[in-house]
């Protein structure tokens, strides 16, 4: 029988029976090498977690938590984060490759991407307030309606963001990427 409470635990490759972790809490957990791939975290709470080397896929999220958790060196792929609670969401992403995932509606201000590749991914309705994309690939990532209000792009490159459909109010851009913020008007830079 498996507990529904876990604290400052090491999992290396776990595996619990059927992929769910329905109704589970984990306070100061470590886990390593895990393939989550089609697993059940409803209404699951991870505070202060590690996830390193993992792998994660097709993941039902309904009402779960990320309260202070690192992925490193992690693969999310296809995962609908949307459905998650929203209550003191806060998370970093560190060299970790995010592709096809769905941060749309969340209030994710004050979280880190690091060195990580965020492709294809939708912040569509996203507070992104204070979110730093330090030496991110954000290559087909969508921003729409989302505040990017003092959002640090300064080493993000391969952005697309329609500065009239999103709010920029002190989000910072560097040189030469920042003149991806023209591309939607159609205009020509020449040097």
């Amino acid at each position: 029988m498996f507990k529904t409470v876990y604290e400052e635990e090491t999992f290396t490759n776990p595996q619990w029976p059927a992929g769910d972790l329905t109704d589970r809490e984990f306070s100061g957990c470590r886990f390593r090498a895990g393939n989550f791939r089609d697993y059940r975290f409803i209404r699951t709470t991870f505070s202060e977690c590690r996830f390193e080397d993992c792998f994660f896929s097709n993941i039902a999220m309904d009402g779960c938590r990320f309260q202070n958790v690192v992925f490193q060196s992690c693969k999310i792929l296809g995962v609908s984060f949307s459905r998650l609670s929203p209550f003191l969401l806060n998370w970093e992403f560190r060299d970790c490759r995010l592709e096809l995932c769905n941060f749309s509606g969340l209030t994710m201000s004050q979280s880190k991407f690091i060195a990580a590749a965020v492709r294809e991914c939708d912040f569509i309705d996203t507070d992104l307030r204070g979110v730093g994309f330090e030496d991110c690939d954000l290559q087909g990532s969508k921003f729409h309606h989302a505040n990017l209000e003092k959002a640090d792009f300064t080493q993000a490159h391969n952005y697309f963001i329609d500065p009239t459909a999103n709010q920029l109010k002190h989000a910072r851009f560097s040189c030469p990427e920042v003149l991806a913020l023209l591309a939607g008007f159609g205009i020509e830079i020449k040097d």
